[in-house]
């Protein structure tokens, strides 16, 4: 059985071609650039060097057909009606989508509406399924939702302190992002602890580019720092995350900045680009290394926040399991492991220096013997675990 995933930006087209028997990546890559001069074709077939070829798509139905084409030429696929379905990721799902969706033209409809809640990324994702939709009208289309692991929110953690008439009326609350990588990663700490998933209690660290935790009750999302947006919660990259909501009002008034100049100061300008003028960790550390006033402070920052929800967070859930770190910096910066971990043992949380330098993969326990949660590092496959959900969500649609 092979699932094909696809994530649309709004000028890129990542994917995934899985063989779900043997749970393998046959080929992933990325069409980027699309519609620009410079457009590039990036992928690596299964057990082979990746390859870079310049290509020219200008739009996401030559990126489609480009894709196709390197498909059947690697003779990873030598037919579209090999595949079992294919799976989008879509970044918002509002309050409707709970579950990964077998797409129609209903579903399609509903999407469209919430554009509003994610106006920089469902577009995309869109546009991706209808050109996807038209091009393999046979094949089931499943969407699999950034949001819908958070939907488990109670309303005293999902609703803002504001007039109830924004809920019920425009769906203001928070939703909480990465939650294929969360809902994943919680899986597998709960197999590696032996324990029943619907009974681990865990923190989930997501750190990338985009950063956000999850805490998660007998494997249940029960709060996440993400909100109405992926703007809210940790430092990250280039965005903000936490700020006091009057700078915004500051801003504007003060230095006469337009909605859209402060949407963008505080999404691709922030964060730890705005510190240290990086958002590459491995540039942060580096330049930090170096003597950088700034990007040792933004290193502090970042992992003083971090600290601050894991301490949140244990209060919410009262018994933790495990701490899991993962994503592209939660996997690999060994330092700011140890920097999130630093000075937690009034919550039993004690790191073994040895083992976080050089993790095992896929799972690791990095913890010391006397630690009460453990401290795991997990790699993350947000690929894998949409096929999973679309491969669940055709199985459940067959047999109705």
């Amino acid at each position: 059985m092979k699932i094909l995933v696809l994530n649309a930006g709004s000028s890129s087209l990542k994917y995934s071609l899985l063989e779900m028997v043997q749970t393998k990546v046959l080929i992933a890559g990325l069409l980027d650039r699309i519609g620009e001069t410079g457009s590039v074709h990036r992928y690596q077939l299964a057990n082979e060097q990746p390859q870079q070829v310049a290509v020219n798509i200008e739009n996401h139905q030559q990126a489609l057909q480009a894709l196709f084409q390197l498909l059947t030429a690697s003779q990873v696929l030598t037919d579209q009606r090999e595949l079992a379905c294919i799976g989008h990721r879509v970044v918002h799902g509002g309050e409707h989508f709970s579950q990964p969706t077998l797409i129609t033209a209903d579903v399609l409809s509903q999407l469209n509406a919430t554009i509003p809640l994610a106006p920089l990324h469902n577009p995309a994702n869109l546009l991706g399924i209808r050109e996807a939709m038209q091009q393999m009208a046979d094949i089931p289309q499943i969407a699999v939702f950034d949001t819908a692991f958070h939907q488990s929110l109670p309303d005293y953690a999902y609703r803002y302190a504001l007039p109830g008439d924004l809920y019920t009326d425009h769906s203001v609350r928070r939703y909480g992002f990465h939650g294929t990588s969360h809902r994943y990663v919680a899986k597998l700490a709960a197999e590696f602890l032996a324990k029943p998933l619907a009974e681990t209690n865990l923190i989930t660290l997501h750190l990338g580019n985009g950063a956000s935790v999850a805490a998660i009750a007998n494997g249940r999302s029960v709060d996440t720092s993400m909100g109405m947006t992926p703007l809210e919660g940790l430092m990250m990259g280039s965005r903000s995350g936490d700020i006091d909501p009057a700078i915004v009002f500051y801003l504007s008034r003060t230095l006469d900045m337009s909605n859209a100049d402060i949407e963008n100061l505080l999404n691709k300008a922030s964060g730890c680009k705005g510190v240290c003028g990086e958002n590459d960790m491995r540039r942060i550390h580096a330049l930090a290394e170096s003597g950088s006033a700034e990007a040792k402070l933004a290193l502090a920052m970042y992992a003083y926040r971090i600290k601050k929800y894991i301490g949140a967070y244990f209060a919410v859930l009262n018994r933790v399991d495990a701490l899991v770190f993962t994503g592209g910096i939660g996997e690999n910066d060994h330092w700011l492991r140890a920097a999130c971990c630093e000075n937690l043992s009034i919550l039993g949380i004690s790191l073994d220096t040895s083992k976080n330098l050089n993790p095992a993969r896929p799972v690791a326990d990095i913890s010391s013997t006397d630690s009460k949660p453990a401290i795991l590092v997990i790699n993350t496959n947000e690929e894998l675990e949409i096929a999973l959900q679309a491969q669940a969500c055709v199985a459940k649609q067959n047999a109705a």
